[in-house]
């Protein structure tokens, strides 16, 4: 089982003119550590107008960021958003190649559609059609990474003629694709669509492993894949904060943690949200008990536990608690996921008003005490699974269309420059005689006719 960490850059209120720069470096400092020690993955969110819950508009840029800092960790879009409203699929893919030049082939494509009014209401998208618009952003984005040229498409949500798209991806056809899942259901969309799972749903090791067998068992079953690779991986998030203090993990991880539940509730589910004004953290804290997301009541119920659970009950307040804990608790609760069958287990430290310094610290006691022990079995365990996987592999390979690429338009397509194209309308014989020249002009140099034509 390899290991992540997750971030949507929170920043809980009030803000100081500094507040926002000194989240992202500090950021930067924490994936450029666990870079150092062997975590595999880094996985960023891409969000719009969820202020306090997610600050992390422009994932390309940070990913760009980390990649220059880093040397090994995988960057995971997790993820983007392709319903074209949000990010034409063509910049979707020109991104992503790009970010996997710069990062020498360590990306990994992440995506989904959202689903708060925040986001879909802010790019008027109708929360009745989003499943569509994320299908068809994702499918002709993978056709503009892998087609040499892309040969066009028409449909509800894109239009767009043939084009060679540049640059591509370092990995080819292109990098692992992964989607967001939240319900079982999503999961068996992954399976069927031959895609990593995303779990953000933070479930227990136990609920995971049904989760693991449904998804490969609908992969082997009815896997047709959307892009022209299998990606074969269950991943699961879980909060999490170490010290060798119980009482010490509690009092650093809780908080956050519990915030982010509560930030997230507040955009998804119930509530009301006034922008540029409502204190999201101040309302957590007035009305967390209400909610389930009350860190003392999560404190007492864990108590009552011989071991972590994703989430906990007190009285029928449920909260998350996941891996916040001691070392050794910590790794029984992701031995347990091991167990389950997940293929990676993505922490969630940044969240709330999680300190720095605390996040550093607890990064450093998985990577020294915790993280050896599953890295001396991942090696052995992947070369295993991927012997499993192979006939299966082949078989949902087998069951791609080949109308997925289809053919251009005309074997002969191209497309004119704008001044000959006004040539071919108007029919001029002299107008296109001016541009033949111009072609053996421009060949000698730039000229100031040409300037002006092109200026």
């Amino acid at each position: 089982m390899r290991f992540g960490l997750f971030y949507e850059h929170q920043l809980p209120r009030p803000w100081e003119a500094d507040s926002e720069r000194q989240l992202i470096q500090d950021a930067l400092e924490q994936i450029e550590y666990a870079d150092a020690l062997g975590i595999d993955y880094l996985w960023e969110v891409e969000h719009h107008f969820l202020e306090e819950y997610s600050h992390s508009s422009a994932p390309e840029v940070f990913l760009a960021a980390v990649s220059q800092r880093t040397k090994r960790i995988r960057l995971g879009h997790g993820i983007v958003q392709t319903p074209p409203p949000f990010n034409h699929p063509a910049r979707v893919a020109e991104r992503i190649a790009m970010l996997d030049l710069v990062s020498n082939g360590r990306v990994d494509f992440g995506s989904g559609e959202s689903s708060s009014e925040a986001e879909l209401g802010g790019f008027l998208i109708d929360p009745a059609a989003k499943r569509e618009m994320w299908e068809e952003g994702l499918r002709v984005a993978v056709r503009c990474l892998t087609e040499s040229p892309f040969t066009g498409h028409a449909g509800p949500h894109v239009t767009m003629p043939p084009r060679n798209v540049v640059p591509k991806p370092v990995q080819q056809p292109h990098p692992p694709l992964w989607v967001a899942c939240s319900r079982r259901d999503t999961i068996l969309l992954a399976a069927r669509k031959a895609m990593g799972a995303l779990a953000f749903a933070f479930v227990d090791p136990e609920e995971a492993k049904h989760w693991v067998y449904d998804y490969y068992r609908t992969l082997a079953e009815e896997g047709v894949p959307i892009g022209d690779t299998v990606t074969a991986e269950l991943a699961a998030v879980t909060t999490f904060m170490c010290h060798e203090d119980e009482q010490v993990a509690l009092d650093r991880g809780l908080a956050g943690a519990n915030f982010f539940g509560y930030s997230l509730a507040h955009y998804y589910v119930f509530g009301r949200h006034e922008p540029g004004k409502t204190d999201v953290w101040d309302e957590y804290e007035a009305r967390r008990s209400e909610h389930g997301y009350d860190p003392e009541q999560v404190a007492a119920a864990s108590a009552n536990q011989d071991r972590l659970g994703a989430k906990v009950v007190e009285e029928g307040a449920g909260g998350l608690r996941g891996a916040i804990g001691t070392p050794e608790q910590v790794r029984e609760y992701l031995l347990r996921y091991e167990e389950a069958g997940v293929d990676q287990v993505i922490f969630c430290s940044q969240a709330g008003r999680n300190r720095h310094e605390h996040i550093m610290e607890s990064l450093e006691l998985f990577g020294t005490k915790i993280l050896p022990e599953f890295a001396e079995r991942e090696e052995r365990a992947a070369r295993e699974k991927a012997k499993r996987l192979e006939p299966v592999i082949e078989t949902v390979m087998a069951r791609k269309p080949e109308t997925d690429h289809p053919p251009l338009p005309a074997p002969d397509y191209a497309f004119p420059a704008i001044p000959r194209a006004m040539a071919d309308r108007s029919g001029s014989d002299e107008f296109h005689a001016f541009l033949d020249r111009f072609a053996e002009q421009s060949a000698q140099g730039p000229t100031d006719e040409l300037r002006n034509l092109i200026g």
